[in-house]
C-alpha cells in the first residue's frame, strides 16, 4: 500500500487529546462529530489510527479513501 489520503467520519465530540492525537490530519467540525482528512502511510498505519479512533471513545461511522488529487475540505 502506497501513502493515500483517507477521510474518516467520526461520531463524538472532539476533545483536545484528540486533536493532539490526530494533529497531522485536517480536523473539520460536523453537527454530531467530525470528519478527519489526511495521509495514511499504509496498511498498519490505518489499522493503528482505527484502534487510537476506539482508544479515544470515537465511533468511526466512514472511512474511505479519497481520489488523488483531492483537497482537505478546508483547503
Amino acid at each position: 500500500m502506497v501513502a493515500t489520503t483517507y477521510e474518516f467520519e467520526v461520531d463524538g465530540w472532539i476533545s483536545e487529546q484528540v486533536r493532539e492525537a490526530f494533529c497531522d490530519m485536517t480536523i473539520e467540525e460536523l453537527p454530531a462529530g467530525a470528519r478527519l482528512f489526511g495521509t495514511v502511510i499504509d496498511e498498519s498505519h490505518l489499522l493503528g489510527m482505527m484502534a487510537q479512533f476506539r482508544s479515544l471513545g470515537l465511533v468511526v461511522v466512514c472511512a474511505h479513501r479519497v481520489a488523488a488529487g483531492r483537497r482537505s475540505p478546508s483547503s
